[in-house]
């Protein structure tokens, strides 16, 4: 897999050390890799401007000028996919990391075959947003990437995936959940909902993270949080 990354620290010495080490990762993992190094935020949104496709953005937080978390949630308003990793001195900033769907932080002074497991994660991460999903619907067919699934629903023959927009299809509800993964689970006979898209669940309902709420049948409560909780 080739991956573009970015590290971003405006120290220079802890730069060079996080790009070494993503460097020797991409030869012991196999994965080609690009990777571009910037001293400020500025310099990192800057280039961004032109050159937006980044896989994984290395952030340090303390910096000069604009901080990571604040040029983290810059990037978000239009880039849901890359992966953010920040790298920090100090623990007080995890909560915000939140706020911009972080993949994980790393205290420095970073640990070798800490930063290791996190790209890891993050390439597999990428190569799992790659996948899309082959609807033939009235309008035509389509390529919907799973990841922007929040769920679908089933409505006599026909199923509607919701991803950015709403998609109709002639098609078993079980037909779809096979060529879905680990992320989605089976709500009853009706639903097939995206765990990734969940941020509450009760005994009779599960809403998603934009406000959707979706009956959960009964005794379907302890199947949902344990498929949660085996995900992470």
């Amino acid at each position: 897999m080739d991956l573009k990354i970015a590290v971003c620290d405006d120290a220079d010495a802890d730069r060079q050390y996080i790009s070494s080490l993503a460097e020797k990762w991409a030869a012991v993992s196999g994965h080609g890799v690009r990777l571009e190094r910037f001293v400020s935020a500025e310099s990192f949104l800057f280039h961004y401007a032109d050159e937006s496709d980044y896989d994984i953005l290395l952030l340090d937080i303390e910096m000069g000028g604009m901080d990571g978390v604040t040029m983290a949630k810059k990037l978000r308003q239009e880039n849901e996919t890359v992966q953010i990793v920040f790298i920090t001195g100090y623990s007080d900033y995890i909560a915000e990391g939140y706020e911009v769907a972080a993949l994980h932080y790393l205290m420095k002074p970073v640990k070798e075959d800490k930063l290791f497991a996190v790209l890891d994660r993050a390439a597999e991460k990428l190569r799992k947003d790659e996948k899309v999903l082959t609807l033939d619907s009235s309008g035509g067919t389509v390529r919907v990437p799973i990841r922007q699934i929040r769920y679908a629903s089933v409505s006599g023959n026909y199923v509607t995936v919701y991803g950015r927009e709403a998609y109709t299809v002639k098609l078993p509800l079980g037909e779809l959940e096979k060529r879905l993964d680990e992320r989605f689970y089976r709500v009853g006979r009706s639903a097939v909902v995206n765990l990734t898209q969940i941020s509450r669940v009760t005994r009779t309902e599960i809403l998603l993270t934009d406000g959707t709420s979706i009956p959960l049948p009964r005794g379907a409560y302890e199947g949902v949080n344990r498929a949660i909780i085996n995900m992470r």
